[in-house]
């Protein structure tokens, strides 16, 4: 995507990965919570866009693909606010995906 159309996003966009990267365990999502709050996100301009969410308690990234006419979500593991807060730092400086 050119420069000029990224500038109009109004979300965040992931840095390039590094060669250090650390692997999430990304779980084909399922529902846990009867409601979750998203507290930020990636912007959707991209074939894959993420969500930091929150649900009874606990913290977890929603990853969305969509491509070939199908949509998949997966979620990471459901975790402690500071450690989930840690991974979406790390996810967005490209040092975890």
């Amino acid at each position: 995507m050119p420069l000029d159309e990224l500038d109009r996003c109004n979300s965040p966009h992931l840095s390039p990965v590094s060669e250090t990267f650390v692997p999430i365990d990304w779980a084909v999502a399922t529902p846990r919570a009867d409601r979750v709050r998203v507290r930020a996100h990636t912007c959707d301009c991209m074939p894959v866009a993420y969500e930091l969410c929150q649900a009874a308690g606990l913290m977890f990234i929603r990853r969305t693909s969509r491509g070939e006419g199908a949509t998949v979500v997966h979620e990471s593991p459901w975790q402690r606010v500071c450690e989930v807060e840690e991974l979406w730092r790390r996810l967005l400086e490209g040092m975890a995906r």
